[in-house]
């Protein structure tokens, strides 16, 4: 309710520049509420242990929805990604579904081998060869967000089931390896690395959407300008109802407001 109460007001923002009807983005975010809403009550009635049962299938679907990427007549390509299948009047990112099959599979697998989880070919291996599935299909779509997503709730599981300490280690520097590749080796994850070090080096480039993100945040100080009452996302901030939500939520809450709502602002449906 909190997230979608920031996102009304982020959505002004969005609506002054595209004049779309206020009434049709409130309703379409009401309507993901009430969807996510029935899908919470009918998973919680679900027995847990069926997951471990189903637990392939779950990813082995997971890894078919992100295939469809590679049909280049159901993908949306936004900002140099394409990490969107679009049906009709509806979008969504596979990458989605690959966090929650990972973690119940990777789940089922941890239950499976129990005590064994501390042995390399039972803990670590099995891990390894997951995060190559998954790496593969992430990084042709540029998502290396979901893919660090992933790779660290697996050693967090890992480690809490039991995996020795210097297995983590060594998973952790295979991991920091991977993501120093790809800064490497490609520009738009080197771009965003160099940006996130010296955030004001570009401030109308590559570093725009950070510096009014930073202004946003500073505005609202202690408890923030009021409901409504943000200043950036009138043409400042991009994105303000997706990317920048946080800094809306900042701006009109301040610090005192964020230390409430930050994961509301995370759980909105985009337009």
């Amino acid at each position: 309710l909190a997230g979608f109460v920031i996102f009304l007001s982020a959505s002004l923002g969005l609506l002054a520049s595209t004049g779309a009807s206020f009434g049709t983005v409130a309703l379409k975010q009401a309507f993901s509420l009430l969807a996510g809403g029935i899908a919470f009550y009918i998973f919680s009635r679900i027995p847990y242990m069926l997951w471990r049962k189903t637990a392939w299938m779950v990813f082995v679907g997971a890894i078919a929805i992100n295939l469809l990427l590679f049909i280049p007549q159901l993908t949306l390509h936004y900002n140099g990604a394409s990490r969107w299948i679009n049906v009709g009047p509806l979008s969504f990112q596979p990458s989605e579904f690959l966090k929650i099959a990972f973690i119940v599979y990777l789940g089922a697998w941890i239950y499976m081998a129990k005590d064994s989880i501390k042995e390399m070919r039972f803990g670590l291996f099995p891990y390894m060869v997951l995060m190559g599935i998954l790496g593969t299909l992430l990084l042709i779509q540029s998502d290396t967000d979901t893919l660090v997503i992933i790779g660290t709730s697996g050693i967090v599981m890992l480690l809490v089931a039991g995996m020795p300490l210097r297995h983590v280690g060594l998973a952790i520097i295979l991991g920091l390896t991977l993501v120093a590749g790809v800064i490497t080796f490609r520009p738009y994850a080197r771009q965003r690395f160099m940006v996130f070090l010296h955030p004001s080096s570009n401030a109308q480039g590559a570093g725009y959407q950070i510096n009014q993100s930073l202004i946003a945040i500073g505005s609202g100080g202690a408890f923030g300008r009021g409901f409504g009452q943000s200043i950036q996302k009138f043409g400042y901030l991009p994105q303000p109802t997706d990317d920048s939500i946080f800094a809306v939520a900042a701006e009109e809450f301040g610090f005192a407001g964020t230390t409430v709502f930050p994961k509301a602002c995370s759980m909105v449906t985009p337009v």
